[in-house]
C-alpha cells in the first residue's frame, strides 16, 4: 500500500526512489538489528509500521526523520515531545489516544455487565508502563465500579502465569494494549478463550482469531495517509513541521462466535452500535 501511494505522489521505486525493506515484526532482536541497518544505510527517511519499530529506530538515530504508523499514543510512549509540533525526529499517524482507553473499558462493561475487574495486558518492552493511558483506564474502571489491574507480560511464561492467576477470581476481562509478538498475542487470546474472559483490543484483524471486540482504526487508511508525510519529508519538510495525526473514525467489530464460546450474550444495544458483527 505504501509503495502504491508513494508512486501516486511521484516517488516511483527504481526511478526517484529506492526502498530497503526490513520485516522484523515484533522480534526484539531483529528490530534492533534492522533499525541499526537502516540507519547505517543513511536512509533519507525511515517508515516504521509499528510504534515498536519507531522506538528502536529512534534509539539509533536522532537525525534521520522517522514516520510511524500505529504506535499507540505517541505522547504517552515518549515517541514525540509534542504531538502538535514534534520536538524529536519522529512524527506520524497514531492508532489511538489515551482517552480511547476509557472507551475500551466502557465497551467491556457494556458487553459483560457483571464484570468487576479489568486487567490491562501489555508488553513493557513496547508500551509505556505508566502515564495518561494507564490513568484513563484506571479512572474509567473505577467510575464503572470495577477494579483496574495492571498486567505487564513479556513472554509466554509470564502470560500463562498472569492470566491463569487473574482467572481464579470471577467476573474479569482483558483490555489488551500496545504491540505484542505474534506468539504472545496468540497465547493471550487462547487463554482468554480457555478461561472465558472477554477481550478488547485495537487490532481489527485479530477478531477473526478469537478476539471478542476490536475498537481500532483502519491500518490501511493510516498507511496511505502516512505516505503523504514521507512525501513531504523527501521534499524538504521536517518532522517538527508535521503534527502527529490521530484516527478520525474508530470502528467497533464484534465476534459473536467468540462470545458464544465464552458464554456471553451481547446486549442488543451494543450490537446496534457495532460497525461490523462477525457470526
Amino acid at each position: 500500500m505504501a509503495r502504491e501511494e508513494l508512486a501516486n505522489l511521484g516517488w516511483v521505486e527504481g526511478r526517484r526512489l529506492q526502498i530497503d525493506v526490513r520485516d522484523s515484526g515484533s522480534d526484539r532482536g531483529r528490530l534492533a538489528t534492522d533499525a541499526e541497518d537502516l540507519v547505517n544505510l543513511r536512509s533519507d527517511v525511515i517508515f516504521a509500521f509499528t510504534g515498536a519499530a519507531a522506538r528502536f529506530a529512534l534509539g539509533r538515530t536522532r537525525t534521520i526523520p522517522i514516520v510511524f504508523v500505529g504506535g499507540g499514543d505517541p505522547a504517552d510512549n515518549n515517541l514525540v515531545g509534542s504531538t502538535a509540533r514534534p520536538t524529536s525526529n519522529v512524527t506520524g499517524f497514531a492508532n489511538n489516544f489515551a482517552t480511547q482507553g476509557g472507551k475500551w473499558v466502557e465497551l467491556l462493561k457494556q458487553a459483560a455487565p457483571r464484570l468487576t475487574r479489568v486487567a490491562r495486558v501489555f508488553d513493557p518492552e513496547f508500551t509505556s508502563t505508566s502515564g495518561s493511558l494507564e490513568d484513563v483506564i484506571g479512572t474509567g474502571a473505577a467510575q464503572l465500579g470495577m477494579t483496574g489491574i495492571t498486567m505487564p507480560v513479556r513472554n509466554l511464561d509470564e502470560i500463562g502465569r498472569a492470566i491463569t492467576a487473574f482467572a481464579t477470581e470471577p467476573n474479569g476481562g482483558l483490555l489488551i494494549t500496545g504491540a505484542h509478538p505474534a506468539e504472545n498475542i496468540k497465547a493471550i487470546l487462547g487463554l482468554a478463550l480457555q478461561h472465558r474472559l472477554p477481550t478488547v483490543y485495537g487490532a481489527g484483524k485479530l477478531v477473526a482469531e478469537g478476539l471478542l471486540m476490536s475498537n481500532g482504526p483502519d491500518f490501511i487508511d493510516m498507511t496511505r495517509r502516512a505516505s503523504s508525510y514521507v512525501d513531504r519529508i523527501l521534499r524538504g519538510a521536517k518532522p517538527s513541521d508535521l503534527p502527529v495525526q490521530y484516527p478520525t473514525k474508530i470502528p467497533l467489530v464484534i465476534n459473536l462466535k467468540t462470545a458464544k464460546a465464552i458464554g456471553l450474550e451481547f446486549p442488543p444495544y451494543v450490537l446496534a452500535i457495532a460497525d461490523e458483527v462477525i457470526e
